[in-house]
């Protein structure tokens, strides 16, 4: 079958690609393996999507080149998308920090989406697997479960390697390799990370505590600074503040964790001293007591806090405004919400997502080395790059090039 359009993957990316492509006036085929589509939509936002956040810009990304997100981000807003909800009905509200969630169902989004497919005259073959790909003249051939396809333009939105369970495979990346583009290595991005060893043994029973932190990783420009909560776990630290670092920390690093951000426990605990208060007491005014109870069994114990030492105090607090964790990995692609890395960008043209390598051939979304916050980024990462691509087909294969 002859289409001009040929979209592998029916996520968030590719649904909204086809969806526009389509109402530009071409022939657009959306391609899934998955016997449901856009299983990714409907788990996320606890059910309700995080669909976008009024705030984003490329500053709340992470990639090889940070800059490459700037266009698509700037030529599709988060306003845009909106619009798009509203003209489909669908009731939102903004939680903290910009996040957008719809008020009811994430099937709505989805439902959204495949009406916008269904206006454009998309063709869905979903469940159906693309078995091989091969560069043909000016287009390319692919061989499908439902038949041999002829189309002028491919479109690669076939996501990472995150949550296997519903689906994500390493087939973007391992065709994009295979027609020549580099990768940045995959790992997971949005993800808890795990801890072992003697020094986190004194923490190992405090999952299910969660604090305020100021979390930070890395160095030069690829340091990454979050206040959010953190939440220890039974096999280390996730929460919104595990999560967002993830996505920057390397193996063999460590973490730097202020778990009292906005005190200066130095002086405060000196004042303390005043006091016939013990230590524990007095920490358990600033951190969950639990984890003060811990942090004093590591300082010999509980005691009147006016028998302590300035010396000792001022390590008690250095170590609780700057604690360095080494973590020894994460729980990987099964429990990541994203997956960091993927089609390097030097290979893709930023206002187009076009290879510069195979002409004709573009990629949107996860598989592409963009990562988001948690928050809403990604989804308008996907809108974005959809967006982009969607024109850059209509502007090129309307005027016939």
């Amino acid at each position: 079958m002859q289409f001009d359009v040929a979209i592998v993957g029916a996520g968030a990316a590719g649904l909204h690609c086809a969806a526009m492509a389509g109402q530009l006036g071409l022939s657009v085929v959306l391609i899934d393996h998955a016997e449901k589509v856009a299983e990714k939509i409907r788990i996320s936002g606890g059910g309700r999507c995080n669909f976008t956040n009024i705030d984003v810009g490329p500053a709340n990304f992470d990639s090889a080149n940070r800059d490459f997100c700037r266009s698509a981000l700037a030529r599709y807003t988060p306003s845009d998308f909106i619009d798009l909800v509203e003209r489909h009905g669908i009731a939102w509200h903004e939680k903290h920090k910009g996040q957008l969630f719809c008020d009811d169902s994430s099937a709505a989004i989805i439902d959204m989406l495949l009406a916008e497919c269904a206006t454009g005259a998309v063709e869905r073959w979903q469940p159906c697997k693309v078995e091989a790909v091969r560069v043909a003249g000016m287009g390319f051939e692919l061989d499908s479960d439902r038949g041999p396809i002829h189309a002028r333009r491919l479109v690669v939105a076939t996501g990472g390697l995150s949550i296997p369970k519903i689906g994500a495979t390493e087939w973007g990346h391992v065709l994009a390799r295979r027609l020549g583009h580099r990768l940045v290595e995959p790992r997971p991005g949005l993800v808890p990370l795990t801890c072992t060893g003697p020094d986190w043994s004194r923490f190992e029973h405090l999952a299910g505590v969660s604090l305020p932190v100021r979390i930070e990783a890395g160095s030069g420009t690829g340091r990454a600074v979050f206040a959010e909560d953190l939440l220890f776990t039974h096999r280390g630290l996730s929460g919104p503040a595990g999560l967002q670092i993830s996505t920057y920390w390397r193996n063999g690093e460590a973490l730097a964790i202020d778990l009292a951000p906005d005190e200066d426990l130095d002086r405060s605990l000196t004042a303390a001293k005043a006091t016939r208060r013990k230590l524990g007491a007095v920490l358990a005014d600033r951190l969950p007591r639990r984890l003060a109870e811990a942090w004093i069994t590591a300082a010999e114990g509980d005691r009147p806090i006016a028998e302590m030492r300035d010396r000792e105090l001022a390590v008690l607090a250095s170590g609780l405004n700057r604690w360095t964790v080494v973590p020894d990995g994460t729980e990987g692609f099964r429990k990541a919400e994203v997956t960091a890395g993927g089609v390097d960008t030097r290979d893709l043209d930023s206002r187009s997502l076009e290879s510069r390598v195979v002409p004709g051939l573009h990629f949107i979304g996860e598989v592409v080395d963009v990562t988001g916050w948690l928050g809403g980024y990604n989804f308008q990462w996907a809108w974005a790059s959809a967006a982009a691509c969607a024109r850059a087909l209509g502007a090129g294969l309307l005027h016939g090039a």
